[in-house]
């Protein structure tokens, strides 16, 4: 099994690169493979089985934008043959059609996905998140300066009970197209949310069905389901 790590030397605010910290540490016969920001990515011409990108700044934003553009139709053809995608934070806007700046200027993204991002860089959106993932529970936290728009209606990934979705309008989270998730809840996912880590495995078709630490990550998420729900 490959997993490949897009440009972790700085795509990895909010401690989100212990998202595939913990993943290694779940599945320690993986092969991961971090691709540095001059590298080409492994995916372009090997075989993987997941690719992970996380949260940037966003003028490492318009970097990953110009170094992915030429893998645009081998990116779509990875969603289509159902490749894991696990992108968090802004990660997801670079697919986007557009991330529009506050003086109307846009900066054209891949365009693989039908939505596109506004930034508004003088207000940060800071969250709790609770929502329904199928009949899982997820829970996290958002911290943004963009908001993004778009018919995610029949591609979300979350349907929300706490806090936002794409937009302080909309009440789904996130992308899914087949095994794609790209989503703005920070944290990391992947501890915060062991049910889901262990849908992840499956996805992969691990056959490890036991998580690292797991009865004390599962406890840690029933407190936090309860405290979130109080919220």
């Amino acid at each position: 099994m490959k997993i490949e790590v897009l440009f972790p030397e700085f795509c990895n605010l909010y401690g989100d690169m212990y998202n595939m910290k913990y993943l290694k540490m779940c599945i320690p016969e993986a092969e991961f493979i971090e691709t540095a920001t001059d590298d080409k990515p492994a995916f372009v011409t090997e075989n993987v089985n997941m690719i992970y990108l996380g949260p940037m700044t966003e003028n490492t934003q318009e970097k990953v934008i110009k170094r992915l553009k030429p893998y645009k139709e081998r990116i779509e053809e990875l969603i289509d043959k159902n490749v894991v995608f696990l992108f968090t934070g802004n990660a997801i806007e670079v697919l986007g059609k557009y991330i529009e700046n506050e003086d109307g200027s846009k900066i054209e993204a891949l365009g693989i996905f039908d939505v596109y991002s506004k930034r508004d860089m003088m207000h940060r959106y800071n969250c709790y998140f609770m929502g329904k993932y199928e009949d899982i529970e997820i829970v996290g936290f958002k911290s943004q300066f963009t908001m993004m728009y778009g018919d995610n209606k029949d591609s979300y990934f979350i349907e929300v009970e706490k806090g936002i979705g794409l937009n302080k309008e909309s009440n789904l989270e996130g992308i899914k197209k087949n095994n794609f998730i790209g989503t703005y809840i920070i944290g990391p996912i992947l501890i915060q949310n062991p049910l889901f880590t262990k849908k992840i495995l499956k996805m992969l078709g691990s056959n490890e069905d036991k998580l690292v630490f797991e009865e004390d990550i599962i406890n840690a998420y029933d407190v936090r389901l309860k405290e979130f729900d109080k919220l």
